[in-house]
């Protein structure tokens, strides 16, 4: 059984601007057709708009507030809130408030570099 952790996780910078923490995916092993991450974003702080051709997700929030666009509709979420993002649609999310976001992020197939595309 291999287990892990964030503590020990090493931080790096996705190509959306956001900082991960992979705790099993592509880069770090463990799994082949999923990845899962946690992802911090600083207060104010927000990914590039972008979408993934081939890769849905599903952003789960743990800590602080966001503001999602997803296609151009817009919402709010907080720690326990989730949303489920389809592959090709367009997104951001935004940290709301004076504290940092933290959110899972799980992708299938894991999340690739070479599978984020910009406006």
């Amino acid at each position: 059984m291999e287990t892990r952790s964030l503590h020990t996780a090493e931080p790096f910078t996705t190509k959306d601007g956001s900082t991960i923490r992979e705790l099993f995916g592509l880069p770090t092993g463990g799994t082949k057709l999923q990845s899962l991450a946690e992802a911090r974003l600083p207060p104010g702080g927000r990914t590039q708009r972008h979408y993934h051709a081939d890769s849905e997700e599903i952003y789960f929030i743990t800590a602080g507030r966001a503001a999602m666009e997803l296609d151009g509709e817009h919402t709010e979420l907080g720690p326990g809130e989730t949303v489920a993002i389809p592959p090709g649609a367009w997104h951001e999310i935004t940290a709301l408030g004076d504290d940092e976001l933290r959110f899972l992020c799980c992708c299938a197939p894991p999340y690739r570099h070479e599978d984020t595309y910009f406006e």
